[in-house]
């Protein structure tokens, strides 16, 4: 029954939340459509973790879409190696969750504990996000550390986590693949997507804000006065 609620129940649970949240907050909190910078109160500290942070957040995207969306069948069809593989990814997972882990640490540190006034304007629902986002981290690289470092071979997640998320989108998500799981995948795949059902309630909403238009628009044009 836990596996089901889990693995079956709370990845629908959360995704509504993600949708159904940001219908709300848009509709709710436009004003508050922002990352609420706090730029103003502190930058030393901000020109390195911000730019950590939304890097490693790259790479950690790329990374899990790489293994948890593209299935073996395909890697081995294309002529990679298990161990090529394998070698790439832990290389991979550990570069892109140091930076990702400068730039939480940094972000949270400067946040938090370094600069009281910035941690006054912090709202509930950004506290709530640095929890999960620490928690992703530890459980994260515990698990490129702890299994795919230093115990290669002895469980591979594309053989039961990869298959149970692909399961998830497909509306058929086989519980049973995410049971025989060690603990810490387990508990990765429920943070992960506790994320999601945080993310609306964050300053991340500002993700879908990205200001293109600033590539295509005319240059402005500056002159002293009475030019």
């Amino acid at each position: 029954m836990i596996d089901i609620l889990a693995f079956a129940v709370w990845p629908y649970a959360a995704l509504a939340v993600f949708v159904v949240g940001h219908v709300w907050r848009w509709r709710a909190d436009q004003f508050g459509w922002t990352t609420r910078t706090s730029e103003l109160m502190e930058k030393r500290i901000l020109a390195w973790a911000s730019p950590c942070f939304h890097v490693g957040t790259l790479l950690v995207i790329f990374g899990h879409v790489a293994g948890l969306l593209v299935p073996k069948s395909l890697t081995e069809a294309m002529g990679v190696s298990e161990a090529a593989y394998h070698a790439f990814a832990v290389g991979a997972g550990l570069v892109s969750g140091a930076v990702f882990v400068v730039g939480v640490v940094g972000l949270a540190l400067r946040r938090f504990i370094l600069k009281t006034r910035i941690r006054l304007v912090t709202r509930p629902g950004d506290v709530v996000l640095y929890v999960v986002l620490v928690a992703q981290v530890v459980l994260g690289m515990w698990q490129t550390i702890g299994y795919s470092t230093l115990q290669p071979g002895v469980f591979d997640y594309r053989d039961s986590v990869s298959i149970w998320f692909r399961s998830v989108f497909w509306l058929h998500p086989d519980s049973a693949l995410m049971g025989g799981a060690p603990l810490v995948f387990q508990l990765h795949a429920v943070a992960g997507f506790a994320f999601f059902a945080v993310w609306p309630f964050s300053r991340l909403v500002h993700a879908w804000s990205i200001p293109l238009g600033y590539l295509t628009r005319p240059a402005i044009v500056y002159r002293h006065q009475g030019a």
